[in-house]
């Protein structure tokens, strides 16, 4: 099974879901990437790396876009945002699921990144359990 975590830029939202359940997959058939529906081209907001960096994540890394070779070979998108719709994919070649997770407002707000980075944790956690559970 190939999962693509997607938000607006791939800049903080999948990423961080990307590089999270990356950590704690332990199912060698689960592969997962991200990416955004537009390409994201200005760095990491320092905070948001620096929050990931004290949860134990290295969300740095340049963003990338949504492709068709990309989608081709997904068996489950994860929109890990609340302003990406569902539209924009097929459901007859992929699953869907939608987080409607809010992006942070750039500003240094390290309180409000880390409260998201944990929001999205425990969405990851709760998609890993649900996919053990089809070994």
């Amino acid at each position: 099974m190939k999962i693509l975590f997607v938000c607006k830029y791939n800049r903080f939202r999948s990423r961080t879901a990307d590089v999270y359940f990356k950590k704690i997959n332990k199912n060698n058939k689960i592969t997962s990437s991200s990416a955004g529906i537009f390409q994201g081209s200005y760095p990491l907001d320092k905070t948001q790396v620096r929050v990931g960096k004290e949860l134990g994540l290295n969300i740095e890394g340049k963003p990338r876009a949504i492709s068709t070779d990309l989608l081709r070979n997904i068996d489950l998108i994860v929109i890990v945002a609340n302003d990406v719709p569902e539209s924009l994919f097929n459901p007859r070649y992929q699953k869907i699921i939608k987080w409607n997770i809010s992006d942070v407002k750039e500003g240094k707000d390290y309180e409000a990144d880390r409260k998201v980075m944990k929001r999205i944790f425990k969405k990851v956690d709760e998609l890993n359990k649900r996919l053990e559970k089809l070994k």
